[in-house]
């Protein structure tokens, strides 16, 4: 199955952001955590989920810069 480019770059980012969504969610109920060893627990599980999310990102990124540059070499080219 191959993906072409663009949607890479689309599921990448839209991927990216949903990752980065839960992280934020993790994030934002730790107040309600009842001791110390589940807080430490939601922090890790937060902060792994916005590592994931800023590594989709840097792969949508990638996508979105070799799309601008082939579509530059392909006007250089005319």
């Amino acid at each position: 199955m191959k993906i072409s480019l663009q949607a890479t770059m689309v599921f990448g980012f839209v991927f990216s952001m949903a990752c980065m969504a839960v992280g934020i969610n993790g994030f934002a109920s730790l107040s309600g955590a009842p001791d110390a060893a589940t807080a430490a627990d939601i922090r890790g599980f937060a902060l792994f989920w916005l590592f994931l999310g800023f590594i989709a990102l840097a792969f949508a990124a990638a996508s979105w810069w070799i799309l601008r540059s082939a579509a530059r070499e392909a006007r250089k080219g005319e």
